[in-house]
């Protein structure tokens, strides 16, 4: 076959920079013939086919046009033209993706083994480990992985870029439910999880994102408060002008914010877990305003770290939401807590309904189990408690109805009769609150004998914390079911009842329900005081009392109340989800 001549012309203007063949050599196709410099970029001429070099015209420090000839060769068979297409290569290429992989090494658990393993030692799961059980497989992108503590000027670089790495918090968005999240983990073996200047730059930087996509944040806030140990910021005084807690706490009402703490949160990290819509904290959980540095310098004595906020406190008092068994359980729980603001489930499981004819007892001043209604009424295994160990004579959790997310409130008769003390009643009013400010419906199970009273809890407040439910329950916006499974008295009823009987969307009353202004015991006792101060004979005078109780029993009595249009409707029990299922087909979703 005749070999055909081929020129070879520059692919654009710039300098010759090496030669690489000479004349009658043999070329394979892919050999670099000639090495161009352009722009600062280094550009290849190679051969497109295996041929012989005829002619080299370039000349090492040459400046070329594009079209200008750099040499001739001989290509064996069919001719075919020489690309013009340049193809811009560096010397350095390998070794910058080579060294980009070593950076991104330097921060992962595989290049951080004594660290992690410290935190197994302690039954403790490292940051990234928390993430990827945040996080549907795949789906995580960094922001600001290759940070490290604003500590260069006390320490070696390449010795923080894995001591620590991403300055001890991991940022970024992942999807959680399949829907796009905002993910922020704290790094305890990062300095125990303190608080940078890097830090909180990267933190500001994904609340910042969360704001603008309208993204949910779920936050694990593990670490020790702020960190005076960065040394390489020297205009920084006071650090007071940090954001992040300000963005934080603003992003409330816009997206949902879950935040988990595990082992010691103190100080900024202890303010953004209580500042979250939903805490979760493990039973290895210490979370306080401050620790024990700042407590002793503050001359307030000297504490170890187990002393301050422990679960058993945190629980009881209302920091915490939901208490975790450890770190996988919290995950679990987050995720399932986080799609509750994402929509609708479709698939569900439905409770045989016909349990809810025999839950009341006929004797209407013996207990029962109230969670045992909710969860019968609700999709099978949807309810999630908030709060259970805080102002227990309300119970407060989310739940589904045909996998539609709800809010849930109920009395609970075994704490208190039912009666609302001021931990319950600030408890609900915070739970209205989170609903509204999400547009999830509520159901509010009312059998409650009214607020709790007595001088001795006039101490606490009430008439303060109390009130808090009328005003939540008359600014609310988001749809409001009350359904009377008991007792309906007083004031404290009408809180539960979001104002009165007529403000709720429906107001259902079990067959078995009584309705009063106040406890009828002390209805009689004053409505009718003349009358029976009147009766010297005490068996004459208990004989009308007992009559005027039984007739306010009869008048309270649902249907009796449904006659005067009080409430919209009395329902048979095993009714009450079909019911409840009517009203949101109904409403906007």
């Amino acid at each position: 076959m005749t070999p055909h001549q081929l020129e070879v012309t520059a692919p654009l203007t710039g300098t010759v920079l090496e030669v690489h063949v000479t004349s009658g050599q043999a070329v394979n196709a892919g050999d670099l013939l000639i090495l161009l410099e352009s722009m600062k970029v280094h550009v290849r001429v190679d051969a497109e086919h295996a041929a012989v070099i005829d002619a080299v015209y370039a000349v090492p420090g040459a400046v070329i046009q594009r079209g200008d000839p750099l040499l001739k060769l001989s290509v064996p068979g069919t001719r075919a033209q020489q690309s013009t297409t340049p193809e811009a290569v560096s010397d350095a290429a390998h070794t910058s993706i080579a060294a980009f992989h070593k950076r991104v090494a330097k921060s992962l658990d595989s290049h951080r083994a004594e660290a992690v393993e410290k935190r197994h030692t302690k039954g403790y799961r490292s940051a990234r480990e928390n993430l990827a059980a945040l996080c549907d497989p795949e789906t995580f992108q960094e922001y600001g992985q290759f940070a490290v503590a604003a500590q260069r000027g006390r320490h070696d670089y390449e010795t923080l870029k894995t001591t620590t790495a991403a300055d001890g918090i991991i940022t970024g968005i992942g999807q959680v439910n399949d829907q796009a999240t905002a993910i922020v983990v704290n790094d305890y073996s990062v300095l125990a999880g303190t608080q940078g200047y890097y830090h909180h730059q990267k933190l500001d930087r994904i609340l910042l994102v969360a704001e603008q996509q309208k993204l949910p944040v779920i936050m694990f806030t593990e670490g020790g408060g702020g960190r005076p140990g960065d040394t390489d910021i020297t205009t920084v005084n006071s650090g007071l002008q940090c954001a992040s807690f300000g963005s934080w706490a603003g992003l409330a009402g816009h997206v949902a914010r879950i935040a988990v703490a595990n082992g010691y949160n103190f100080a900024g990290n202890a303010a953004l877990f209580g500042a979250a819509d939903i805490t979760i904290a493990t039973q290895t959980s210490w979370i306080g305003m401050a620790g024990p540095a700042m407590i002793e310098g503050g001359g307030l004595g000297s504490v170890t770290p187990q002393q301050i906020g422990p679960i058993e406190v945190q629980q009881s008092n209302g920091v915490v939401d939901i208490v975790a068994k450890d770190e996988i359980d919290a995950a679990r729980i987050a995720v399932k807590a986080l799609a509750f603001f994402q929509g609708t489930n479709s698939v569900f499981e439905v409770a045989e309904q016909h349990r809810l004819a025999s839950i009341m007892p006929e004797n209407r001043r013996q207990t029962y189990q109230v969670r045992e209604v909710v969860q019968t009424v609700c999709d099978v295994d949807s309810w999630l408690e908030l709060r259970p160990h805080y102002g227990g004579a309300i119970i407060t959790g989310f739940a589904r109805l045909n996998g539609q997310p709800v809010g849930i409130m109920a009395n609970d008769c075994m704490v208190l009769g039912g009666a609302i003390d001021v931990a319950a009643g600030e408890k609900a009013a915070r739970f209205m609150q989170l609903c509204d400010q999400f547009s999830i419906p509520i159901v509010s199970f009312c059998d409650t004998p009214g607020f709790m009273v007595g001088p001795e809890h006039e101490t606490l407040g009430a008439v303060r914390r109390l009130a808090e439910l009328f005003r939540v329950g008359a600014q609310l916006r988001t749809p409001f079911y009350a359904v009377v499974l008991r007792k309906c008295y007083g004031l404290g009823a009408q809180a539960m009842l979001s104002g009165s009987t007529q403000h709720p969307n429906y107001t259902l009353a079990w067959p078995m329900a009584e309705f009063g202004p106040m406890g009828l015991e002390g209805a009689v006792k004053l409505g009718f005081s003349k009358q029976l101060q009147a009766i010297h004979d005490p068996q004459e005078r208990a004989a009308l009392y007992d009559k005027l109780l039984a007739e306010q029993y009869a008048r309270g009595q649902a249907n009796e109340v449904a006659s005067v249009l009080e409430i919209d409707a009395v329902i048979d029990p095993t009714t009450t989800r079909d019911h409840l299922l009517r009203c949101l087909a109904r409403q906007p979703r």
